[in-house]
C-alpha cells in the first residue's frame, strides 16, 4: 500500500518539494520510495475518499461499523526522508498491537540543518492552519460517511506540538472553522516542544487544543537531550511539556504518561537501526512498549486508567512499563 502525506511544501520550477513553505498537496508516495519524485498527486476530495476508504470496518463495543485514521505531524529538523520513516513506523508497528486504522502524515516544510530550530518555528506557524483547514477539517467532514464512524486522531512529535496548539488556536479565530462542528478523539503528544505552563487548565495558548479533542495524552521523557535547557538554542525558553510532563491543574480529558524509567532499561540495548535523529528524543519510533501503548490509547477499548502498557502514579499521571508476559 502507499503512503499517504499531506504537504505542505512549496515545489520548485522542477516540481521538486522544498523546505519552504507552499500551498496544500496531496500525494500517494510508492512504498519504499525516499522523497516525493515518484509521487503521485491527487485531489482533495479524491485522496480524503481513498482513506477513509481504508481506514478500518471494525465494529465496535456498540455494534457499530468504525473506522479510525491517525494524522501524524512532526518535529523540526526532519528531511522528508525522515519524515516517511518515521511514518512506516508507525505504519508497520501500530498494526500488530491491534490498531486497524489508516495511519498518513501531514509534512510541513523544515531545514534539514542542525541549528535550524529559530526558522522552522516560523514556518511551522505559517502552515498550521493548514493542517486544520486542509487535514482535519476535511477528515472530520467524512466522519459519517458511508455508515462508518471514522475517527480521527493526532499523533504530534516535537515541534509537532507547537504546529497544532497554533493550528487549533488559528483555527477558532477564524468564523468559518469556528462555526463546523469539528473534533478530534484522541491527541497524543511525544517529546512535545512546547512550555509545561502553556498546557496548564486555562491557559489561553492551549484552550483551544483542549477544546477539540475528546482525550489528549502527553508522553514525556525526562532525559530528552534535545529539550534541556542547557541547550543552546534553548537559551531563556520555559521547561518543555516533552521533558517534565503536563503541568497541574491540567484539564480532565488529559493525562501524562512518564517514559523516563522505560526509557533507561531501553538504553541497555543499542539503538534500533530504524532511529532517526537524537536517541532520547526519537526512541517512541519503533519502540514496542510505546507502540502499543500508543495503539491502546487509540482504540479506546480501556480506560486509559487500565491499559497494559502503565502504571497509576496518582490521577492523570502514569509510568510506561513493559506489559505482563
Amino acid at each position: 500500500m502507499p503512503d499517504f502525506i499531506i504537504t505542505a511544501r512549496a515545489q520548485d520550477a522542477a516540481g521538486a518539494f522544498t523546505d519552504n513553505p507552499g500551498p496544500t498537496t496531496f500525494l500517494t508516495v510508492p512504498d519504499g520510495a525516499l522523497d516525493y519524485s515518484q509521487a503521485t498527486i491527487l485531489a482533495p476530495d479524491d485522496w480524503i475518499d481513498r482513506v477513509v476508504a481504508l481506514a478500518g470496518t471494525a465494529r465496535d463495543a456498540t455494534g457499530a461499523i468504525r473506522g479510525d485514521v491517525l494524522v501524524f505531524i512532526h518535529g523540526y529538523n526532519n528531511t522528508i526522508s525522515d519524515v516517511l520513516t518515521r511514518h512506516r513506523l508507525l505504519k508497520t508497528g501500530l498494526p500488530l498491537h491491534g490498531f486497524g486504522g489508516m495511519v498518513v502524515s501531514f509534512d510541513w516544510p523544515c531545514d534539514d540543518v542542525a541549528l535550524s530550530y529559530l526558522p522552522d518555528r516560523e514556518r511551522a506557524k505559517l502552515t498550521a492552519f493548514q493542517l486544520v483547514r486542509d487535514c482535519i477539517l476535511l477528515l472530520a467532514q467524512r466522519q459519517t460517511a458511508g455508515g462508518c464512524d471514522t475517527n480521527v486522531h493526532l499523533l504530534a512529535h516535537s515541534t509537532g506540538a507547537y504546529v497544532i496548539r497554533e493550528a487549533f488556536d488559528d483555527a477558532d479565530d477564524r468564523p468559518a472553522i469556528a462555526a463546523a462542528n469539528w473534533t478530534v478523539s484522541q491527541l497524543a503528544l511525544i517529546g512535545g516542544d512546547v512550555s509545561s505552563g502553556s498546557m496548564a487548565a486555562g491557559n489561553s495558548a492551549s484552550e483551544s487544543i483542549y477544546r477539540h479533542c475528546m482525550r489528549l495524552t502527553n508522553y514525556s521523557n525526562p532525559y530528552d537531550e534535545v529539550l534541556q535547557l542547557s541547550n543552546v538554542k534553548r537559551l531563556g525558553v520555559a521547561s518543555r511539556v516533552g521533558r517534565i510532563g503536563l503541568p497541574a491543574p491540567s484539564p480532565a480529558n488529559a493525562v501524562n504518561v512518564d517514559c523516563g524509567n522505560y526509557y533507561q532499561r531501553t538504553m541497555q540495548l543499542p539503538p534500533p537501526a530504524t532511529l532517526v535523529g537524537v536517541r532520547s528524543h526519537s526512541w517512541y519510533f519503533g519502540d514496542p512498549v510505546f507502540t502499543e501503548d500508543l495503539a491502546q490509547t487509540l482504540n479506546g477499548d480501556l480506560d486509559r486508567g487500565v491499559i497494559t502498557t502503565r502504571e497509576l502514579i496518582s490521577p492523570g499521571r502514569y509510568t510506561l512499563q513493559a506489559p505482563p508476559a
